[in-house]
């Protein structure tokens, strides 16, 4: 098949590196002009664009892919079928129909449906997640699916052990719908609309941890954010303790930093002093007072 590939993340750049070892390898790249990232706001490109130019592939980096330079740049790739993953861009018109359109989607559709599917999996500490395969239509992560992927979902899994998974299990079914399409014996599967949930966009004003929720609900959104976005103890003085790895418990031990939750404690394993690195708690009560909550 001769296709084109739409991505930004480094999850997208994953299922790029796969796509790209098979016989379908994109003829095009497309993904967003580099950007300014990370603390120091440094303009980078992103990752699937790091990886088109490792790859030789050309490469378009286009604000919007519903413009006319950027779809004529697509048009003229000729694609057989167009891949989209983590891209970030809505595809509107006559773009949508150039083509047929495949998403890897990282959830088991249609839960989670929309921008943090892996995030809102962990926080809501489904028992098991995964990762489809589906066409993209006009709706929100709404068209027919045609192949998915489940993982069980464990206690101890954060986004950091989880995306990547679910980006090389996405991979290879992007490149076995692919085969399955160039024989002509892919087939859909409507999803049911009345059973979808939506993953919104984590907002800021999420990190925080609200020492009102039960403990375990708190562990799982630590889980949930680390290591890319991070959650946080706010403290006396409006500082915030970063908390980069935590477990629900009943009760603690000596030495243990504990705070207290709606029903019980939550023990902090690892985490974050304002500008300074992840540590062990212990490592952090080293020369510190145990910290005030605000």
């Amino acid at each position: 098949m001769r296709t084109v590939y739409l991505g930004t993340s480094d999850f997208a750049a994953t299922v790029l590196s796969r796509v790209a070892a098979s016989p379908h390898a994109p003829a095009l790249v497309v993904t967003p002009p580099d950007s300014r990232q990370g603390r120091g706001r440094k303009v980078s490109p992103p990752p699937v664009a790091e990886l088109a130019k490792e790859l030789g592939t050309e490469l378009l980096q286009a604000a919007s892919v519903n413009d006319a330079d950027a779809l004529a740049r697509i048009r003229a790739a000729e694609p057989d079928a167009i891949l989209v993953c983590a891209f970030g861009q809505l595809i509107r018109e006559p773009l949508l129909s150039l083509a047929e359109i495949l998403n890897v989607h990282p959830s088991l559709l249609p839960r989670w449906r929309g921008a943090a599917p892996i995030e809102r999996a962990i926080m809501a500490r489904d028992p098991k997640t995964g990762v489809c395969v589906m066409r993209l239509t006009a709706g929100l992560d709404s068209g027919p699916v045609a192949l998915r992927a489940e993982v069980e979902l464990g206690e101890d899994e954060d986004y950091g052990a989880l995306a990547p998974l679910l980006a090389a299990l996405g991979g290879g079914l992007l490149v076995e719908a692919l085969d399955l399409l160039a024989d002509g014996t892919l087939a859909f599967i409507e999803q049911d609309d009345e059973a979808a949930t939506y993953a919104e966009k984590i907002d800021p004003a999420e990190r925080r941890l609200d020492l009102a929720r039960p403990a375990a609900n708190l562990a799982a959104k630590v889980r949930a954010l680390t290591p890319h976005i991070g959650a946080y103890l706010e403290l006396e003085g409006g500082e915030r303790l970063g908390v980069r790895r935590a477990t629900a418990v009943v009760s603690g031990a000596d030495g243990e930093l504990l705070v207290p939750t709606a029903d019980g404690a939550l023990r902090l394993d690892v985490v974050q002093p304002a500008g300074g690195k992840a540590m062990p708690a212990d490592a952090y009560l080293r020369g510190r007072p145990v910290p005030r909550l605000a």
